[in-house]
């Protein structure tokens, strides 16, 4: 080694927390984010129409979808038919219509409807 290379001093290079990295984006970046947030509301809605579209031919129902009350599921079920609406426990539900007379037509917070034994419904 040369004297200069002896007496020189090496700084570690110091690397930035992403927050830091989030605070520089540009006004542009942000903008840009607001759009996928729109994005994916509108990919959600969509998604929402086709399960309420499936639900329409499946139960032959013609009626005005209007939520009747609102129930919590008790324990986690999983599904035995293709109607059948899979319950996990805590899961909040919206019932529909009381077609049967110990099951409901229930609405899941991803827009699935199926029907939903009464005894496992916790109505507040």
């Amino acid at each position: 080694r040369g004297k200069d290379e002896k007496y020189k001093v090496r700084m570690p290079k110091l690397r930035t927390v992403r927050e830091h990295k989030d605070k520089r984006k540009s006004i542009d970046d942000v903008e840009r984010n607001i759009f996928k947030f729109k994005k994916s509301v509108e990919e959600k809605s969509k998604k929402m129409d086709k399960e309420e579209k499936i639900f329409r031919e499946t139960f032959m129902y013609d009626k005005e979808i209007r939520v009747l009350a609102r129930a919590v599921a008790e324990r986690s079920v999983p599904s035995q038919r293709r109607v059948d609406l899979p319950l996990t426990a805590g899961e909040q539900l919206d019932v529909i219509d009381a077609v049967q007379g110990h099951a409901v037509i229930c609405r899941n917070a991803q827009g699935r409807y199926g029907y939903v034994l009464v005894e496992h419904l916790n109505f507040r």
